[in-house]
């Protein structure tokens, strides 16, 4: 038997940790001294403590980890790691991101470089298009309508004939859910597969910017059009749409990106009046 310190250096969690999984079942000692409050483990329950901590190191809370001991089932134990290692690889690609877009500020910093983005109107014309539009838990997960639009289309022969786009339909920030639909122009008329839909995008005045570099510049780029939309006498008319004139499909070089945003416009009312 093992005093708990002895137990606390050979299984390498602290003491207060395992009396906390004494309190939750976790871990209880194997004996404890009813008179002194003393508290021993057996030799063989250092194996459990280092399953506790190995499972603890992929990130499992305390409840996560007594339901996966517990279970005799190789098959339910699988599924519960790829749903966790799932979840990790969300949050490094979210961690990615992040050191991403503070590399791009840093270098901005020592450049002491101002970003400008230069706005226009323009008539975005009739177009032909494949369509996909659903809602998907968050807006960086754009890329599995994609693979559905390109794998439903992969045997129609379809003869993309203009850039792809994507227009996010809701009418305000969502942090999960998101209404997104991406298109594409096509050449010829196809008939609809299970998720893609052809139809013609009629001619709409749209405000523009285009820039050129990495995707964390979207809030300076849509805080500039903003500007621009209302200094001009115009307001928002409809969702607004990113134009990928060059994206990761074509390079995996997020320097030579280039992004068109775009968004619907219509003269104020109030402009309209004067």
């Amino acid at each position: 038997m093992l005093r708990i310190g002895d137990f606390s250096r050979l299984s390498r969690v602290s003491i207060r940790m395992l009396r906390y999984y004494d309190e939750t079942g976790l871990l209880k000692p194997d004996k404890v001294d009813d008179f002194a409050g003393y508290r021993y483990y057996s030799e063989e329950q250092l194996i459990k403590a280092g399953k506790i901590n190995a499972l603890k190191d992929m990130g499992f809370g305390v409840n996560a980890i007594a339901d996966i001991l517990k279970s005799d089932n190789p098959g339910e134990i699988e599924q519960i790691f790829q749903i966790q290692k799932d979840k990790l690889l969300e949050e490094a690609d979210a961690i990615s991101r992040r050191i991403q877009f503070l590399d791009t500020a840093l270098e901005r910093l020592r450049k002491d470089e101002m970003m400008k983005y230069d706005c226009i109107v323009k008539q975005m014309p009739e177009r032909y298009v494949a369509s996909v539009r659903k809602v998907i838990p968050k807006y960086e997960e754009e890329g599995r309508l994609w693979h559905i639009l390109f794998s439903e289309t992969a045997k129609l022969g379809m003869t993309p004939c203009g850039s792809a786009m994507a227009k996010f339909h809701d009418k305000e920030y969502k942090e999960r859910d998101v209404d997104v639909e991406v298109q594409i122009e096509v050449k010829g008329h196809y008939k609809n597969t299970e998720n893609v839909v052809f139809f013609t995008e009629p001619e709409t005045m749209v405000a523009s910017t285009v820039f050129q570099g990495s995707y964390d510049q979207f809030p300076d780029v849509y805080a500039s059009l903003a500007a621009w939309v209302f200094e001009n006498g115009y307001e928002f008319a409809g969702p607004m749409m990113d134009v990928y004139h060059v994206s990761p499909h074509e390079t995996q070089n997020p320097d030579e990106f280039v992004t068109e945003v775009c968004c619907p416009i219509q003269k104020r009312q109030n402009m309209k009046a004067e």
